[in-house]
């Protein structure tokens, strides 16, 4: 399942969710992750696994602050040097 969660003029965040797969070697898994689109660098990242994790922290945080736009895209600004994935129309 995909679910839209941030949508400014600058970025967009999905949350990835999918079926649980079975643990490996007894470690949790984690199932699904983020896709945050750059819209206007048209870019996009995909973080999953730790990363997620700590990205959820840092949204958690971030929100309890009651950011606003500009805030948030600042934030999500922050991960765009991650991308090296262009992103392009199907």
């Amino acid at each position: 399942m995909q679910t839209m969660i941030y949508d400014s003029d600058a970025f967009c965040v999905l949350q990835l969710d999918w079926e649980e797969p079975e643990a490996v070697d007894g470690a949790p898994s984690r199932p699904g992750g983020y896709e945050i689109v750059d819209k206007f660098a048209r870019k996009e990242i995909f973080i999953d696994g730790r990363i997620a994790d700590g990205f959820r922290e840092r949204v958690q945080h971030l929100m309890e602050g009651s950011p606003t736009t500009d805030d948030i895209d600042e934030f999500l600004d922050g991960f765009s040097s991650l991308s090296r994935q262009n992103l392009h129309a199907h």
